[in-house]
């Protein structure tokens, strides 16, 4: 930290002692904060993948995801999840289209819970499909 200690006498209490510096350099403090948003920037979508809860199945060949992609999930209970938020079929089609609208190539990456109904599945495909969406990867896990 940067300080100065005065050495002339008008710096002096009554004591004898010198007065309490009292500029502090916040430069350090803003470091630190920056470095931890960051850290915290890093580690958010590995923790919001956990706590969306699904089981993906295993296969013994997968792909990674393409960096243009619309994450749809299934969870358990059959519930639909377009980019981490709760959703309707309705809802699914208009983000479906709206991602169409801003990039033509973008793919849709769908993520099902092993233990999801086969149905959830299936209609969320044909409303992807019916919106336009064409391109789509189902998630899976490696054996």
């Amino acid at each position: 930290m940067a300080a100065e200690l005065s050495t002339d006498d008008s710096g002096t209490d009554g004591a004898g002692g010198s007065t309490p510096i009292s500029a502090i350099n916040i430069t350090p403090f803003v470091d630190v904060v920056l470095v931890l948003l960051v850290i915290f920037m890093v580690t958010a979508p590995t923790l919001m993948k956990d706590t969306i809860g699904i089981q993906l199945p295993k296969a013994a060949s997968s792909e990674g995801a393409k960096p243009e992609s619309l994450a749809v999930a299934i969870n358990e209970q059959g519930q639909i999840l377009v980019n981490g938020t709760l959703s309707s079929p309705e809802n699914l089609a208009l983000e479906a289209q709206a991602a169409m609208a801003r990039n033509p190539a973008v793919q849709a990456l769908i993520a099902a819970d092993e233990n999801s109904r086969h149905s959830a599945l299936v209609t969320v495909i044909d409303t992807l499909k019916q919106s336009g969406l064409e391109r789509f990867a189902i998630q899976v896990r490696k054996k």
